[in-house]
């Protein structure tokens, strides 16, 4: 299943096509363009053809976004892509910006100190973002102008189609409620919100919300399409009808198909007031509501926090398609040890790994994609957080190193998302040190109970305290939230500083703290967890209290951890959660696999 997806641009092809575009917006009166990494549904994943920042640049992370002006270009990346940004752009032409610590307004007040016009894609910015950078630029003569056509588009001679995959239904048994209830649910509380209508861009939300899935994105099971939900729970749907061949009688008459070109006049045909998400919604849409006269009320995407708590069927989904995703990654763990034991002549690749993991996740015969691209980076590599590989960057496995391996698996009942660091060799003392530090994090956030009404920013330095005492950091979030066969990146819901949306039952979150020594080799080890009401406690007053249960089933590498730094409760933590592994794992296993997983999870 291992496939290196062509990349759209190289150091090499950024310059010239940078300054075509600058050419571009001095011909149009222009001292800028705001180039991000986004489509017009504001999905974190693109499809090929919306990869503009790529293409213009070369860098292919997954988050980031420029600013070219006529005589300079920043690519804005957070701490995931420092290292990554450096080596796929021409650094004569581009130069990286940290991002969030450098925010958009405050560099155009600097680059711009006589003021200018900034051209922007209102198709591909939200009301939020763009609301946000006009009040960081009130004062410095520097206006943002929504532009009718996207230049880039103009020269991009071999721009991929837009994706035509067919959308498919999801089964009730599967996601535990039928479209019918839950567009009732959404638009009960639309009409309490004081809304007539919702206007969803998002197609994971249009996804949940119908029961259908798609494959307009890689990896994730989407379809591109706007839809209405109006307060008597009937949807109007814009999408390309032949992705909808044959779901007529799955979605019932009260879900009314058009295509694309038929939903900007639908907007204007709205009765207001008209609910949209600025943290989602396309400027496109809000100002052809406003224009039409109707009346926009900002409010949340209503499907974002029931598709955020699982129901009971999409819970027993999660665990099923955990143990079997357990079961894979045993394999692949058992299958590493026994060819990475001794140096061999023809050591293996980072690509073998990748290619190895997944077949083992295929074999299982329910796989429908992996969840991500497979982040497999050894020494140096397992720096880059969110590395990967292509032919030109594959190393083989370092002796004496570590290897972080970052995969997951989309199956019809679930979603996985797992990290393991594994020993190549002989670790250091400080390998083991550094590794039991983040394995400390991570059991400390896997044990939290916390009173109801917290949000992720209140629990995210549960994982870093080990670190920060020792006088070091990570620069990403510790969790997202993971979808039931969607998204395996999904909101509201983060463990982050900037997570704050409360925690509920059935949000299911990634556990995710790492470590990272550039040039030389990366940790972080990572489970998904689900959020559960917690029993009372012996003593305890009788305040509602949460807690986590972890989902992922797979060995942490006992030759890393170091026992004398883990406390009685964080061993005995770990000691359970290899019993669980062992007890639920081991009767899906042959003889082989089996023998090396009870030495794997054998007490610390």
């Amino acid at each position: 299943m291992f496939q290196q997806f062509e990349v759209t641009s190289t150091p090499a092809n950024g310059p010239a096509r940078l300054a075509r575009l600058q050419a571009t917006l001095a011909d149009q009166g222009l001292d800028g363009f705001l180039v991000p990494k986004a489509d017009a549904h504001q999905g974190e994943y693109v499809a090929p053809r919306d990869e503009r920042l790529a293409w213009l640049t070369g860098f292919t992370g997954s988050a980031g976004f420029a600013i070219v002006l006529r005589d300079r270009a920043g690519v804005f990346v957070d701490g995931r892509y420092r290292l990554q940004v450096r080596a796929q752009v021409a650094l004569s032409h581009f130069t990286p910006v940290d991002w969030p610590e450098v925010q958009p307004a405050a560099w155009l007040r600097e680059a711009l100190p006589e003021g200018g016009t900034i051209g922007f894609d209102p198709w591909l910015h939200t009301m939020g973002e763009i609301a946000r950078l006009r009040q960081g630029l009130e004062g410095s003569g520097i206006l943002l102008r929504a532009l009718d056509a996207n230049p880039i588009d103009g020269m991009w001679e071999d721009q991929p189609a837009p994706p035509a995959a067919a959308a498919r239904a999801h089964p009730i048994e599967l996601a535990g409620l039928s479209h019918e209830e839950k567009r009732a649910d959404c638009a009960r509380a639309l009409s309490d919100g004081g809304a007539r209508a919702a206007v969803l861009t998002q197609p994971d939300s249009i996804a949940w919300l119908l029961n259908i899935r798609g494959g307009d994105i890689p990896r994730v099971p989407v379809m591109h399409g706007f839809a209405i939900l109006h307060q008597d729970g009937a949807v109007d749907l814009f999408a390309a009808p032949a992705k909808l061949v044959g779901l007529e009688e799955h979605l019932g008459k009260q879900v009314r198909i058009a295509p694309p070109e038929d939903f900007a006049p639908a907007l204007k045909a709205l009765e207001g007031p008209v609910r949209l998400d600025p943290a989602t919604a396309p400027v496109a849409v809000g100002t052809l509501l406003e224009a039409a006269g109707i009346t926009v009320v900002e409010g949340a995407d209503p499907c974002a926090l029931p598709k955020a708590r699982k129901n009971a069927v999409e819970l027993e989904g999660a665990r099923a398609a955990h143990q079997r995703d357990g079961v894979a990654m045993v394999r692949f763990l058992a299958w590493l040890d026994r060819n990475t034991r001794e140096e061999a002549a023809a050591p293996l690749t980072e690509i073998d790994v990748i290619q190895r993991l997944e077949g083992f996740r295929a074999e299982s015969g329910e796989l429908r994609d992996i969840s991500f691209e497979t982040i497999a980076g050894t020494g140096p590599n397992g720096a880059i957080v969110h590395y990967r590989v292509t032919t030109d960057s594959n190393r083989p496995l370092e002796r004496d190193n570590l290897l972080l391996v970052d995969s997951g698996g989309q199956y019809a009942d679930g979603t996985t998302d797992i990290t393991r660091t594994v020993a190549i060799g002989q670790p250091s003392g400080e390998h083991r040190r550094l590794f039991t530090l983040v394995l400390k994090g991570m059991i400390n956030l896997s044990r939290a109970r916390w009173p109801e009404g917290l949000a992720g920013r209140d629990l995210d330095a549960l994982a870093r305290i080990a670190l920060w005492r020792a006088g070091m950091d990570y620069g990403h979030g510790t969790g997202h939230g993971v979808g039931s066969y969607l998204s395996v990146h999904e909101g509201p819901q983060r463990l982050a500083r900037t997570g704050e949306v409360a925690l509920v039952p059935g949000m299911i979150l990634s556990n995710e703290p790492g470590y990272y020594r550039e040039g030389a080799f990366g940790i972080r080890i990572e489970n998904l967890v689900v959020v559960r009401a917690a029993g009372p406690v012996p003593g305890g007053d009788a305040r509602a209290m949460l807690e986590f249960e972890t989902l992922t089933l797979a060995p942490i590498d006992r030759a890393l951890v170091d026992p004398d730094l883990l406390d009685t409760e964080e061993r005995a933590w770990l000691d359970a959660y290899h019993a669980e592994v062992a007890r639920v794992l081991l009767p899906r296993l042959d003889e082989s696999d089996a023998a090396w997983l009870r030495a794997a999870t054998a007490p610390i």
